[in-house]
């Protein structure tokens, strides 16, 4: 059923409106929707009741969900922060962005949404972590700019302050805190042992919370990025979940057989040899202690979540803005034994996707399938009534969302390095590899069609195939097993067309 056009909380403003001698049902001026983008960082999808955890604490974010276009299985562009964080923000793969890996700026020439939008009476800001280049610096069409990491200094631009500090930093200095680094800023560790009102979180949702008060009559468009629940997997809300009743993934035992790729098992084989935050990885009780931290990070951001909602809600802005909440990639935390991202297993490449869209009512809705933040941009484009960019190659979703279909129906994801950077390595892990290859630095590609194959074409190491359907914890590698063949076939020619069609330069 349609949602009615006069709602209750309109009703209300009518009413007051009356009371205040102005004229009664006053046509409310039209205004163009705002725009709300919350999103995490290593926020793998299975971490909110509506993808099947009712475990962790976190009921605004459930709430929220049952106001939503929910995807049901939404996937990142790389498995890794600043590729998936420029596709987010530019609708670009990222080798058409040239961030291929961390750390590498993204060029002044490709524009982020608001200037694709380019709509002169929208207020914007980016708030929170960045790691596209000049982390503390304004950029790319946002006028406000509140940052929380001191950490990526070094990769600042010619020209720029390296002894510049971030919002986040000023307010602690402010606070009274005294810096423990040398540089006179404050490391990730130092900012996760503080009271949660002075964590990140807290600072994101103050500031949010701000912009949106002094921005309530204009049209707006505010990106808030928050760190956690990224490592250091520490916070004030670590015992908010008993370990011991943490439920391990279903796939925690499996062993990573000898035809997965060398680099996932040497990555699986350091991590469990390893202790993290005070977990002993070697053992369950180590897993299930940090998994219960992970947990209590996502319960922080939600805190911090519900507040800015409720604060949107109070100020009478629901009806007018389109709210995302997403995350730039997952994490493996305890899949395969195997912690933070990087490979093309579903936990580190899936991510929450969930869509609050006024125009399509209030209730929430699984979409069905599968689906690649590629389209985030142009699905936003659309909804906010700018024609399609044909510079940007994805689709809009929104066809799909009012009954229709779509003309790309495959995922595609991608694993990237600097060869020019990791010649020398390359080169020096190829001969310590042997025939088996791979280990480092390799291309994947990777496919997921509609009817749940998944195919990962590498140019040195291991290929995988998994059928989702059957094996949707990805335990059993079918690539060499010679009963798919045509399958491989297949999948193989879709990764070559659309190499082809956005001009990837990379053979696998």
């Amino acid at each position: 059923m349609s949602q009615p056009t006069f709602t209750r909380r309109r009703f209300m403003k009518t009413t007051s409106s009356l009371a205040s001698g102005m004229p009664f049902l006053q046509p409310r001026k039209a205004r163009k929707p705002n725009l709300l983008v919350l999103w995490t960082d290593e926020q793998r999808a299975d971490t909110m009741a509506v993808y099947g955890n009712t475990r962790i604490q976190a009921p605004n974010l459930n709430r929220f969900a049952k106001e939503c276009v929910v995807f049901e299985h939404a996937y990142v562009s790389q498995p890794v922060c600043t590729p998936s964080r420029s596709t987010v923000l530019t609708g670009q793969w990222p080798h058409a962005s040239t961030c291929v890996e961390n750390n590498i700026p993204l060029p002044a020439q490709i524009p982020c949404f608001p200037e694709i939008l380019s709509d002169p009476e929208y207020r914007t800001g980016y708030f929170g972590k960045w790691h596209l280049g000049d982390e503390i610096f304004p950029q790319h069409g946002f006028q406000e700019w509140e940052s929380i990491e001191d950490q990526y200094a070094q990769y600042y631009s010619a020209g720029r302050d390296k002894s510049a500090k971030s919002s986040y930093c000023q307010f602690l200095l402010e606070k009274g805190y005294q810096p423990d680094q040398d540089s006179g800023v404050f490391s990730r560790n130092f900012c996760s042992r503080l009271p949660i009102e002075h964590c990140k979180p807290k600072f994101l949702e103050m500031k949010t919370c701000d912009f949106l008060k002094r921005h309530r009559d204009e049209p707006f468009i505010l990106y808030v990025n928050f760190l956690e629940p990224h490592m250091p997997f520490n916070g004030p809300l670590n015992d908010l979940h008993d370990w011991r009743e943490v439920t391990l993934p279903p796939n925690f035992d499996d062993p990573l057989e000898d035809n997965e790729p060398l680099r996932y098992r040497r990555s699986r084989e350091q991590t469990i040899r390893s202790v993290n935050q005070g977990c002993d990885l070697s053992t369950v009780e180590g897993w299930r202690q940090l998994i219960a931290r992970y947990w209590g990070l996502v319960a922080q951001v939600d805190r911090s979540v519900g507040a800015i909602l409720k604060t949107l809600a109070d100020l009478g802005l629901d009806d007018d803005t389109i709210v995302v909440y997403t995350s730039d990639h997952g994490d493996m935390m305890g899949s395969h034994r195997m912690l933070a991202k990087t490979v093309m297993y579903e936990e580190s490449v899936g991510v929450p996707w969930l869509m609050r869209i006024p125009s399509l009512g209030r209730r929430q809705r699984i979409i069905r399938g599968r689906f690649s933040h590629i389209d985030l941009v142009p699905t936003l484009l659309d909804l906010m009534g700018r024609p399609m960019d044909h510079a940007v190659p994805g689709q809009s979703l929104v066809p799909l969302l009012r009954g229709g279909k779509l003309a790309e129906d495959h995922v595609y994801i991608q694993w990237n390095h600097r060869p020019e950077r990791d010649a020398a390595a390359r080169q020096k892990k190829k001969t310590a590899a042997g025939e088996e290859g791979g280990g480092g630095n390799d291309f994947v590609r990777t496919v997921i069609a509609p009817d749940g194959w998944k195919l990962c074409l590498s140019d040195r190491d291991k290929c995988q195939l998994f059928d989702l359907n059957r094996d949707p914890y990805e335990t059993t590698n079918l690539f060499d097993s010679g009963r798919h063949d045509e399958v491989i076939r297949r999948l193989t020619q879709k990764i070559h067309a659309w190499q082809k069609r956005v001009s990837d330069p990379v053979a696998v």
